[in-house]
């Protein structure tokens, strides 16, 4: 969502504080403003409330200089800027900014209409796709454990998409499968993103994915390897002023039960 972190940047930029201290006279910011923006982040982020529960150990309270700067300075990236940890670094630059998190910021910027709203709508549910993939990365990290709630901000509750989730996903937990991430044996990549279809309620993403995940069974050496590159097709719905995946078409979805099964 290009637009989204330039509205961030230019929202950063606008805030008393900022234009109070010396980063309000400098254009451009070199590295010790960006170290003093970080500073001033920090100490703002202390006083948040929404900082002061468990959410103060998942995000914490502050934001090296060297993020802050890369963010400023750098182009939008599918990959760098839909990575979990830099999604969490956004959470905490928008309650900086007066928000419960960037979901808030992102609802707040489509109510005042700040975007053209079909191309808006458009690159966001592309982003849902990409985060979806991130999350799904993250969900088989977790195996055997089975943490569907991962996905509770991406795929609505009532989806057909979670159910079938669910039901491969608690066949691998049963068989307390567990991902390999040292040396990054396990890997994903998205080729491609495209919109093949919108209507005001319903937009159609199509991609290319390959994914290489090694799995071994705990506590022993059996493994099991998915290696494949297909075409996907993801229909989001927008349901209660929301955007989320309402169901999935993944010819190999299943792939490594089936596997299984085969084995003797």
């Amino acid at each position: 969502m290009k637009s989204i972190y330039n509205l961030i940047k230019e929202e950063i930029r606008k805030q008393p504080n900022i234009q109070e201290s010396i980063l309000g006279k400098a254009n451009p910011w070199k590295r010790s403003h960006y170290i003093i923006l970080s500073e001033i982040i920090k100490e703002e982020l202390s006083k948040k409330e929404e900082l002061q529960n468990e959410r103060k150990f998942e995000l914490g309270t502050s934001i090296s200089h060297i993020t802050l700067q890369r963010f400023f300075e750098s182009d939008y990236d599918y990959k760098t800027h839909n990575d979990l940890r830099f999604l969490k670094t956004l959470d905490k630059v928008c309650i900086f900014l007066g928000f419960k998190d960037l979901s808030a910021f992102v609802m707040n910027v489509k109510d005042k209409n700040l975007y053209n709203k079909s191309a808006f709508e458009k690159e966001f549910t592309t982003d849902i796709v990409y985060k979806y993939c991130q999350t799904n990365f993250e969900f088989f990290k977790v195996f055997p454990e089975l943490k569907l709630d991962i996905f509770d901000d991406l795929i609505f509750p009532e989806a057909p998409f979670r159910e079938r989730i669910r039901n491969y996903s608690s066949q691998l937990c049963e068989r307390k499968l567990k991902l390999v991430v040292n040396n990054n044996r396990s890997n994903f990549e998205i080729f491609d993103l495209d919109i093949i279809s919108e209507e005001p309620e319903k937009i159609v993403v199509k991609t290319q994915e390959f994914w290489n995940l090694v799995f071994v069974v705990e506590h022993s050496e059996e493994e099991y390897i998915v290696n494949e590159l297909n075409t996907q097709i993801y229909f989001i719905k927008k349901k209660n002023n929301e955007w989320k995946i309402w169901d999935n078409y993944n010819p190999n979805s299943g792939l490594l039960n089936n596997e299984i099964e085969k084995k003797p």
